[in-house]
């Protein structure tokens, strides 16, 4: 599949380029696409909360009063769970979330996704470019040569371009990914994708193997 390559102007040029179609043109699979983005939000948290049991919590030594003949029921500690105060039962502690996908699922996952965006007609092409010192005045206009400023944009480059990453710092709704680092999350979070020239034929030759 060729599509059109653009300037930063957003003109088209006399180039096309070729989206491989075993990258951005196979039949999606939504399961490997659930797989893969549960993966990669269980591994965004961080697992540090932590509550105090009746072990943990202060006080509580002493039973708070003899065990009969006072005509209430028997009370061992204060800080059982159901006194204020007491500890938490079954409450939350540290853990890990993180979960294992395999690099093939991982490879598909993303293939489908970049499949799905290709469908939409929601992937533009740009020449590489990049700049002398962080702009945001030139990533909108970058924006607003394609129309997409209110648009939830993934932009790939074609090498690591820390410009452009600065550039965008101030901007809610793109992001920047070098052209291997970007996960099937970022791609179906996005309404459409920029890629660079060179980030195209990174992409065809790393997902396509």
């Amino acid at each position: 599949m060729k599509v059109n390559v653009y300037g930063i102007d957003g003109q088209k040029t006399s180039t096309e380029i070729e989206l491989n179609d075993s990258v951005f043109a196979i039949e999606p699979n939504d399961h490997v696409i659930w797989l893969d983005v549960k993966a990669i939000l269980a591994n965004r948290r961080q697992g540090t909360h932590a509550t105090k049991g009746r072990s943990a919590v202060s006080g509580g030594g002493k039973k708070p009063f003899r065990q009969k003949g006072t005509g209430r029921a028997r009370q061992g500690t204060i800080r059982a769970p159901h006194y204020v105060g007491g500890g938490r039962v079954f409450g939350p502690q540290p853990r890990d979330y993180s979960q294992k996908v395999n690099k093939k699922v991982k490879k598909l996952a993303r293939k489908s996704a970049l499949s799905y965006k290709a469908k939409e007609d929601k992937i533009i092409v740009v020449q590489d470019f990049n700049y002398e010192k962080p702009s945001t005045k030139q990533m909108l206009n970058l924006l607003s040569n394609f129309g997409l400023e209110d648009k939830k944009v993934l932009l790939c480059t074609s090498e690591y371009a820390p410009m452009v990453v600065k550039s965008a710092g101030n901007l809610f709704n793109v992001e920047v990914r070098e052209s291997g680092t970007f996960s099937t999350y970022d791609v179906l979070k996005a309404d459409t994708i920029v890629f660079q020239e060179g980030a195209v034929q990174k992409v065809n030759e790393v997902l396509s193997k």
